[in-house]
């Protein structure tokens, strides 16, 4: 079967439309090789929406905050912000100009197919495919898995804290919170793409507020806050895993700065269901790694200012159980007015914000796998790229969940189900861009090796 990225190297090449002010979406992508086969609905708003809901400054440093506390402190969050926000900037604006030039769902594999020409693309396209769907489902799984703990810690609080004899929820209780949430975010994307397109711009709305609201609400509420000096100078190097070295520690603190500034990609992914996807899929890009900087760095502002007690916070013996920005927020409004309620609430409007950057990295996720199988890289192929009647890839979308699932349950039984066996990719080099047989087809032996090997991490 003939694909898009299976053209060969007689065929016409790629050129340009942009002089063609009356040339369409569809014919832009036909050209590239491919049917319209998904809704295009999308306007400018909802891809970014999409893209902004993944990236979720309140999701990744909510999440990480204890990591960039531990390594480097207050100095590493507000300095390694920036640093990481401009170098994410340039990796973005180099995406962008290459989507505007490449809208398809396959996104970055596509890229590589074109951009490598017929003798390294076939190799090179294969590899950045599975690295790029392997890692979506990760972060789905790490997104969701956080929700999971986090209303483990909600319960806890509401309780009465590890102190108080709060409930604590066994690693079975949360496993089952995490197959709850993924079950209820395929659900949510097995919707036409028009509802999920609200949901898209409510969570961007929703993470946007809740960031201003947290970072002004917090530090305002806290009776004791931290000095400008401490927030702009100290550097915690009491990190309990006896490394010494400063600039070894802030290099592991900009971690939390790393995790979650990522799937910016996601706007590409989405060109296929986007209007004017060559402007519009770039513009989401950018626009979302902007505002998520600008934002991220209040937020982690607002919040630092409320720490105090490094240690006591990031000790498993605190109400919240080691969870520091559960027990700032806690501490915050139980000093003030002698109930943690309200530092829970906040904590619920966190929860919230996690779990719509979950559902958007399931539409992520699942577009990508479409794009992939359409190309035959995927086992089953013919499988998952099928579109349901709302012209969704719904079969994508439940095997993203499950994969995700997979990825959270640890040792053995972990490695069994996501590794079933090793395979080895072949014909990596046969004619053609990346035909079925060029991409390796059903041989992914060094990605299962790599689910194989993180399943134990």
């Amino acid at each position: 079967m003939e694909t898009a990225i299976g053209i060969s190297a007689d065929s016409a090449p790629y050129i340009p439309l942009d002089h063609e002010p009356n040339v369409t979406d569809d014919a832009r992508l036909n050209q590239l090789g491919y049917k319209q086969e998904l809704s295009r609905s999308l306007s400018a708003i909802a891809n970014f929406s999409v893209t902004f809901s993944i990236i979720s400054v309140i999701t990744g440093l909510t999440t990480m905050y204890s990591t960039g506390l531990t390594f480097g402190g207050p100095v590493t969050m507000v300095y390694g912000w920036p640093i990481v926000g401009v170098l994410t900037m340039i990796v973005g604006l180099a995406m962008a100009e290459i989507c505007s030039a490449y809208p398809t769902s396959g996104g970055l594999y596509f890229w590589s197919a074109r951009l490598c020409g017929n003798e390294w693309g076939p190799m090179v396209s294969w590899f950045t495919g599975w690295f790029n769907i392997v890692g979506q489902w990760a972060v789905t799984t790490s997104v969701d898995f956080s929700l999971a703990q986090l209303i483990q810690v909600i319960i806890l609080l509401s309780t009465g804290g590890k102190n108080g004899g709060g409930y604590e929820a066994s690693k079975y209780v949360v496993i089952a919170f995490h197959g709850a949430i993924l079950s209820m975010h395929a659900i949510i994307n097995s919707l036409p793409i028009s509802v999920l397109s609200f949901f898209g711009q409510l969570a961007a709305v929703w993470n946007l507020l809740g960031v201003v609201l947290l970072m002004i609400l917090i530090p305002s509420v806290a009776t004791e806050r931290a000095s400008a000096k401490f927030v702009f100078t100290h550097f915690n190097t009491d990190n309990g895993e006896g490394i010494n070295s400063k600039v070894y520690i802030f290099v592991l603190g900009l971690l939390m700065s790393q995790y979650t500034l990522t799937g910016y990609d996601a706007s590409a992914h989405m060109t296929e269901e986007t209007k004017n996807a060559d402007k519009n899929g770039p513009k989401g890009i950018i626009s979302a790694i902007g505002i998520s900087i600008i934002f991220g760095w209040g937020y982690l502002l607002g919040i630092t200012f409320a720490v105090t007690d490094i240690p006591y916070l990031l000790s498993e013996d605190n109400d919240a159980g080691g969870y520091a920005i559960a027990e700032i927020f806690y501490l915050a409004f139980k000093n003030r007015y002698g109930s943690g309620v309200g530092g829970i609430i906040c904590l619920g409007v966190i929860a919230i914000a996690i779990f719509f950057c979950g559902m958007s990295s399931v539409t992520s996720n699942s577009r990508m796998v479409y794009a992939f199988s359409r190309d035959g890289a995927m086992p089953l192929s013919s499988l998952w790229h099928k579109v349901n009647k709302q012209e969704v890839p719904i079969n994508a979308v439940w095997l993203s969940a499950f994969i995700s699932f997979c990825m959270a349950l640890t040792g053995k039984l972990g490695s069994e189900i996501v590794c079933p066996r090793t395979l080895q990719p072949r014909a990596l080099w046969s004619g053609g861009w990346l035909d079925r047989s060029a991409m390796g087809g059903d041989h992914l032996g060094p990605i299962l090796i790599a689910c194989c090997l993180s399943s134990h991490l």
